[in-house]
Order: structure tokens, then sequence, then C-alpha cells
């Protein structure tokens, strides 16, 4: 519970710092790049969130690797980060950005599970279908989940429609077992 208190306070103080400079775009688009890197390089990810790595080293290592190549805005964050030794908490720290990056602009933010991942065009249909369907604006997001054997699973807002291949066959059980 005091992972999610972490993550929503930083997601809230880095959008209203974007909001206060007028980059909420680029900070946005930053956070996304650098989630991306870490994903890409997770040696860079487990160095910066190491405990035993002092704080000024992992600065250098920041300055080193994002230094002019995202705002000074996002650097500062990174640092504080740093100090505060919060570094892991990146990821879903982002994750928060997007949340109410998503909510000013009158989305519902929410995740579609599919055994392999999905292409632009697919998500952009289910958000469509799933639009329409809840009457509301929505905003997917693909993460794979093999257990689902085939077909899709979406979650928005607590809301759960799943038109997965597992589902199908549980359903079935039930009925066979009735």
């Amino acid at each position: 519970m005091a992972e999610i208190t972490v993550d929503m306070t930083y997601g809230d103080a880095l959008f209203s710092a974007a909001k206060d400079v007028d980059k909420v775009d680029t900070i946005h688009e930053e956070g996304l790049g650098i989630v991306d890197i870490f994903e890409q390089n997770p040696d860079l990810y487990t160095l910066l969130v190491n405990p035993t790595v002092a704080a000024p080293r992992k600065k250098d290592i920041v300055k080193n690797v994002f230094g002019g190549r995202v705002s000074q805005e996002m650097e500062n964050f990174l640092y504080v980060l740093i100090d505060k030794g919060r570094m892991r908490n990146f990821p879903k720290i982002v994750r928060e950005f997007e949340k109410l990056l998503d909510a000013e602009q009158g989305f519902s933010g929410g995740v579609v599970y599919s055994v392999i991942a999905l292409d632009d065009e697919r998500i952009r249909r289910i958000e469509e279908q799933t639009s329409r369907l809840l009457n509301q604006n929505v905003k997917l997001r693909n993460e794979t989940d093999a257990s689902l054997i085939g077909g899709i699973k979406v979650m928005i807002d607590g809301k759960v429609i799943d038109a997965s291949i597992r589902k199908r066959l549980e359903d079935l059980g039930s009925t066979l077992n009735r």
C-alpha cells in the first residue's frame, strides 16, 4: 500500500511540475522513453536502483546517459528520486503520470491483455469498441498474458471484459458441471 502512495505522490508531483512549466507532453514522452530504455537495458535499471551504489555515482550515470537527451526538469526529477531512494518506483511513477494526463484529457485508462503483443491498429480498434460499449473515452495499453490461451481481456476502472479462450473454457466447465 505504501508503494502505491509513493507512486501516486511522485506521479502527481511530476505532473504538477510539468504543467507549471508547460511541458506535460515533453515530460510524458521522456518518461515513457526512459522506461523503455530501462526495459531494453535492465542492467542500467538495476545499477540505478542498487542501494550499494552511492547517489553521486548514480547521478553521474544519469548525467552521462540522459544529459542533453531529456529536459532539465526530467533530469532533476531523476536526481530527486536518486536522493530519496525511490528510483525503483520510476516506471510506476510514469504510469501514474499517464493516468493523470489521461484523466485531464477525458480518457479512462486501461489494459488489454493478450497472448501476443497487439499492433497499434488492433489496440485502436479495441479502444473504439470498448469506448462505445462503456460510453466513455478509453485509452488502452497492451500487456501479454500467456495464460489467456487466446482472445483478449480488457480491464478499465475496475471493470473487466473477458473475451479470452481461458474464460470461455471456464464457463463451459461450469455449465457442464451443473
